[in-house]
């Protein structure tokens, strides 16, 4: 039935395990066609309607997946992959530029705000009945958002942006529903959505931020939630324009009943205005992540929205870690109180790394992206041999496998190591290895 493979069980759950183990030893790979629900029922003498109960448990948990008269089929990256595993290790002697972090040399020293912090918790430690958040981490949080224009919220805190987006979904949605997601976009929401086991609807993009007319067919394809990055996107460094957000506000209109999450996690590393499209939509969760331009491994970010679904995140947050350190949100505070990051600085730093890439890419006739923030995405012709080449050449880049649902083959670079002097010797090699390409604007 499936070559030397044979499901068991005779429960649905036991059924779904025996598939789960296929997945996992590599007996069933990914896009492997499973056997039709009745099929299978008369192999394991069970009743087709315990078949369909395992093959609905697999699809929730993100395995498989559904489509109509094409049948059941191993997701091609099931929900226990995670594309971060997509990635070329750089040996000894070749410069990493596929892994994603900002410039060490640009995130405050957190000696002194622990130092202070720590004095501060030997009067007043933090004990169980406490505020989950921070008093004055919420008041510097808050008006820092009133100052960018994000609506009215209460205030939360998440482990990062990954954490809070995962949170939002479940507390909105449910297994089985449909999200619209950039594409390309990030690596870790997009494989978030199938573990959820929901459905990511990819979003066409250019350089100002989602399509609108590719969000419109996403939200008419069934999308309950949209996921939109505001600025410095993950890989592709676009920015949502003034004129874009009008009419991203515009679609998000005629669906209000759609959850709308933002991701700000370039705030403090872009030169980019923010232009919020919350407001529109009844439920909507506005995220700002502070891993980029305080350090990754801080895990406090910024969650606000309508409060419905704030006190739907908050509660169920109780119940599993109950909060985010105390001790985090009082670091971050004396950071932001102590002018630790001067954001202009950062902004630029990255910007004329960003821009001289581009620019060198550009008089080679390489077409490249980045907008804003610390990555630059390069369109190319033969994504694997890009990379090899560029490997060869003494570069290690991201595969845009890591990012891509439908998109057009890339590779991503990130610029926060460069210096002036690698400039030309680094586009001179992605020159060799890039070849034709689609652009970003496929939509």
């Amino acid at each position: 039935m499936l070559g030397e493979y044979r499901i068991s069980g005779r429960r649905a759950q036991d059924i779904a395990a025996s598939v789960e183990r296929g997945v996992g030893s590599g007996e069933l790979e990914p896009g492997q066609v499973l056997p039709p629900m009745r099929e299978l029922a008369v192999f394991l003498e069970v009743n087709p309607n315990t078949v369909a109960a395992a093959y609905r448990i697999l699809r929730e948990r993100g395995v498989i997946e559904t489509g109509g008269r094409r049948g059941s089929r191993v997701r091609p990256r099931p929900a226990g992959t995670t594309r971060g595993s997509i990635r070329v290790e750089a040996p000894p002697g070749v410069r990493d530029l596929g892994d994603g972090n900002p410039d060490p040399a640009l995130l405050p020293r957190l000696g002194e705000a622990f130092a202070a912090v720590a004095e501060a918790y030997a009067h007043e430690p933090g004990l169980y009945g406490g505020a989950f958040v921070d008093p004055e981490f919420a008041a510097l949080a808050r008006a820092a958002l009133d100052a960018d224009g994000v609506p009215a919220g209460p205030v939360a805190v998440a482990s990062g942006s990954l954490d809070g987006i995962e949170r939002v979904l479940a507390a909105q949605l449910r297994p089985g529903d449909p999200v619209a997601v950039e594409d390309p976009g990030w690596g870790g929401l997009l494989d978030l959505v199938p573990a959820l086991g929901m459905r990511p609807l990819p979003v066409a993009l250019d350089d100002e931020g989602a399509l609108p007319d590719a969000l419109e067919a996403a939200l008419r394809a069934g999308a309950r939630a949209v996921v939109v990055t505001d600025r410095a996107q993950n890989p592709t460094g676009a920015a949502v324009s003034g004129a874009r957000a009008d009419r991203l506000r515009a679609v998000l209109a005629r669906h209000p009943g759609v959850l709308l999450i933002e991701d700000d996690h370039g705030h403090a590393i872009v030169d980019q205005p923010l232009h919020p499209l919350a407001g529109v939509t009844d439920r909507w969760a506005f995220i700002r992540s502070t891993a980029k331009a305080y350090g990754p491994d801080l895990r406090v970010a910024v969650l606000t929205g309508d409060e419905v679904t704030v006190d739907r995140v908050t509660g169920r947050q109780r119940l599993g870690p109950g909060w985010v350190s105390r001790l985090l949100q009082r670091t971050v505070v004396h950071l932001w109180k102590t002018g630790a990051v001067d954001p202009d600085e950062v902004a630029g730093s990255y910007a004329r790394r960003r821009d001289a890439l581009v620019r060198a890419l550009a008089d080679r006739g390489v077409e490249a992206h980045g907008r804003s923030g610390m990555n630059v995405w390069v369109p190319v012709s033969d994504e694997t041999g890009a990379v090899a080449r560029l490997l060869q050449a003494g570069w290690a880049v991201a595969p845009g496998a890591r990012f891509r649902i439908d998109a057009p083959q890339a590779v991503r670079l990130t610029v926060s190591s460069l210096t002036e002097a690698d400039i030309g010797p680094l586009a001179d090699a992605v020159a060799g290895a890039a070849g034709p390409a689609r652009p970003l604007n496929y939509g």
